[in-house]
């Protein structure tokens, strides 16, 4: 029988979770063996897995699970260098060339495990199957949106926490920004046809913030891209890959501009690819902003888990998006389960 174990997240900060009872519920009954661990800090009560009729197992139990078990969870694993034996589903972020990510393909090469990396499990066409991308997109133009009113203060950006849901983060920027007496700034999202950047978009239009969006069809002839720094904000949505052309090179931070405030959403300063190479590690939810340029000022927000600000709503989101996947978790050999590990493969080092 196909055993999938929830795990509990054990990264500071979230309390998302990729399954929601409801999910449970249907994965029991199409035959699939769910055991969701107990949580500290999900955000949805582990009654309703009970309820379910989900196996219940100690907080962080994982590494004792039994060996066929297929291990999910979102963010990563405690760094701490143990082989990884069993097959996981989560985000590695150990394909696009970050250096972190290449210690945990060996963890995996050293203990015979697969990674099912949520963010490689597509369609036929290539297309995702489930993203947090809007969550992300939104979120991060809301904190985005706090550095540059913490600019007009003259300070950096506070620590940002969870909301209890969008009405309460919308409440609470636009009282700050309302707090301002310089009007709105203006933002330029790159990526804005994507779920990151319509996520983006949205959240600005919601604060009266003038947005230029762009595409693909916008950033095609591969730059340079003056007109970025003729904006307030920029807000990059668009992944690290091969072939993604610069669009703020460090030579802009001393450059007459406008630009003050980067969302860099995507959040890959590890990568080789990255197309925001004025900043080089993830901001946090404790320190936001990152300023790289004092003349004129130019910080950069890179949290990389942006979606657990709203964790009820992006879980929910997120977990009907995966559900019809993980249904099909008995055919490992083939549809979004096989083209995961053909990934996985590829990427294992030799």
């Amino acid at each position: 029988m196909t055993h999938l174990w929830v795990r509990a997240e054990q990264r500071p900060n979230e309390e998302r979770a990729g399954l929601t009872p409801e999910g449970a519920k249907a994965l029991l009954a199409s035959g699939i063996k769910v055991t969701v661990e107990e949580s500290s800090v999900r955000a949805i009560p582990l009654q309703g897995y009970i309820d379910a009729g989900c196996e219940i197992a100690p907080e962080n139990s994982w590494p004792e699970a039994p060996a066929d078990a297929i291990i999910f969870g979102l963010k990563e694993l405690p760094e701490d260098g143990t082989p990884l034996p069993h097959r996981h589903i989560m985000f590695g972020h150990a394909f696009k060339g970050q250096h972190s990510g290449k210690a945990l393909l060996e963890r995996f090469k050293a203990g015979g495990g697969t990674l099912y990396d949520l963010e490689y499990l597509v369609d036929e066409a290539g297309r995702r199957v489930a993203a947090f991308g809007y969550w992300a997109g939104y979120a991060g133009a809301a904190v985005t949106l706090k550095s540059w009113a913490a600019q007009q203060r003259g300070g950096l950006c506070s620590p940002v926490g969870v909301y209890g849901g969008k009405d309460a983060l919308l409440d609470d920027l636009g009282a700050e920004l309302d707090a301002l007496d310089t009007g709105r700034p203006s933002a330029i999202v790159i990526g804005a046809l994507g779920r990151v950047g319509t996520g983006a978009a949205d959240l600005c239009e919601a604060m009266g913030v003038q947005v230029t969006k762009w595409d693909m069809a916008e950033t095609a002839h591969g730059g340079p891209f003056p007109e970025i720094l003729d904006h307030d904000l920029f807000l990059n949505c668009i992944f690290a890959r091969p072939g993604t052309p610069v669009f703020v090179p460090r030579e802009a931070m001393a450059a007459d501009r406008k630009l003050t405030a980067i969302g860099d959403v995507a959040c890959d300063p590890d990568s080789d690819y990255n197309p925001v190479p004025v900043y080089d590690r993830a901001t946090t939810w404790e320190a936001p902003a990152l300023r790289v340029a004092n003349s004129p000022v130019l910080d950069v927000m890179a949290i990389d888990n942006l979606p657990s600000m709203l964790p009820v709503e992006s879980s929910e989101d997120y977990a009907a998006q995966l559900l019809p996947s993980l249904l099909t978790l008995t055919d490992l050999e083939s549809g979004v389960w096989g083209r995961a590990e053909a990934t996985f493969k590829e990427h294992l080092p030799a």
